[in-house]
């Protein structure tokens, strides 16, 4: 296995889509996923999992049922599992998630365009 450095914005400069994360690491069972935001995601939550939320450029508005926070770059917000989300980008956000390997991208929710099962890595 060669260890090497990844440079996140080669990475972000790979794809200009939304809500559809890459992969670009994995440790201990984590995957480390860059991901493009712009606009409403849907609400969810994920039963198994938490989630972290790492703004590398952007402003993330993370709605919750009871609250919004606003996340600005070099910020990040954990989400723990079982509490319903929907992130929101008013003008396109570039993310870091760090998550389980099994976390998929609209939890426990059901079925939707924007659901993926299968992850590219980068």
């Amino acid at each position: 296995m060669e260890i090497s450095k990844v440079i996140i914005q080669d990475k972000l400069d790979l794809f200009n889509d939304y809500y559809n994360p890459r992969i670009v690491g994995k440790l201990n069972g984590q995957h480390v996923k860059l991901v493009k935001l712009k606009g409403e995601f849907i609400w969810h939550k994920h039963d198994n999992e938490d989630e972290m939320f790492l703004v590398i450029t952007g402003q993330l508005r993370m709605e919750l049922r009871d609250k919004t926070i606003t996340v600005n770059e070099g910020e990040f917000i954990i989400i723990p599992k079982g509490v319903e989300h929907k992130p929101v980008a008013e003008a396109e956000v570039h993310i870091m998630l760090f998550e389980p390997a099994s976390t998929l991208n609209t939890g426990e929710a059901e079925e939707s365009e924007l659901t993926r099962h299968i992850l590219e890595e980068i």
